[in-house]
């Protein structure tokens, strides 16, 4: 895809729909993105409730700078389409659909997401969806649902479900995630999607396995990272938002070309990099990535 068309969220935040203090704090702390959680994070007899505080939530915030999300039920639950109908509107950008293993089950969304639109007088397809990739068949179909003609624009990694799924022991050097997370940065790219969006970090008081974590992810051409803590949003931003040093070696590789180039020549050697077209286009995606965040 064209780097230079599309607004990137770096993190999405989760917070339980149902507890009203932690809601009220998810907008306060710089998140890209707020996601109120349907799903694992509210118990059976807390869900139908749990709808309207994500209605109640987001209407109270129309100029919120972060982006309104919710979890639903997955599609297999007897919750899912009443969660859809219940919490789409105007206050929402997008729903989160956790534990997708098929095009299938997107198509079922998509059609759920439609009608409520459509109900609510919203443009169809409007809305955002982003699936979460957490298990092994959902990983084996992640080129089929990339490439689906659907609405997405990105789908997320669920490494807690995923290891659960495969019984993986996820350690800190998370080797166990290196193929899921190349299995999607490929169907992203084939489905000309935004970068994936990286899993969660369970360990909420480690910031130096989160930042090595978030590391990884953007190894694997990963955008952002899906948070579980307000204090995992700075790092999220570190990791993810071009850093200084990173932006002035783009600005000098961009224009160093630049000069080689109008004087014929496409290919040159820079503080001891050799420097051609794939590293120049590297470095003009560094800075419309900065020109976004930090403009």
């Amino acid at each position: 895809m064209n780097h230079s068309d599309f607004t990137p969220i770096r993190s999405f935040l989760f917070t339980p729909a149902n507890h009203p203090r932690r809601v009220e704090k998810v907008f306060e702390v710089g998140a890209d993105a707020v996601i109120l959680d349907l799903e694992d994070a509210v118990a059976v007899s807390e869900k139908p409730a749990a709808r309207q505080c994500v209605v109640d939530a987001f209407s109270a915030r129309p100029d919120s700078l972060a982006r309104h999300y919710v979890r639903v039920n997955s599609i297999d639950t007897p919750y899912c389409e009443e969660d859809i109908k219940a919490c789409v509107g105007p206050w929402l950008h997008g729903v989160v659909l956790p534990k997708v293993e098929s095009r299938s089950c997107l198509n079922h969304l998509e059609r759920l997401l439609a009608a409520a639109e459509a109900e609510q007088g919203l443009p169809v397809g409007s809305l955002d969806l982003m699936p979460i990739i957490e298990t092994a068949a959902g990983v084996e179909s992640a080129k089929k649902i990339a490439t689906a003609d659907s609405r997405i624009k990105r789908f997320a990694f669920g490494g807690g479900d995923y290891t659960l799924d495969l019984n993986y022991e996820w350690h800190a050097d998370e080797a166990v995630l290196a193929y899921a997370r190349a299995k999607l940065s490929h169907a992203a790219r084939l489905g000309n999607l935004e970068p994936p969006i990286d899993t969660v970090v369970l360990q909420i008081k480690d910031n130096e396995r989160f930042l090595q974590s978030a590391r990884h992810g953007k190894q694997f051409g990963f955008g952002g990272k899906l948070c579980i803590h307000p204090d995992q949003i700075a790092l999220t931003h570190e990791v993810f938002t071009p850093s200084e040093s990173e932006i002035a070696h783009a600005r000098a590789v961009v224009s160093a070309f630049e000069a080689a180039e109008a004087a014929g020549s496409a290919s040159i050697q820079l503080d001891g990099y050799f420097i051609d077209y794939p590293i120049v286009y590297k470095s003009q995606r560094i800075l419309a990535l900065a020109d976004k965040f930090l403009s």
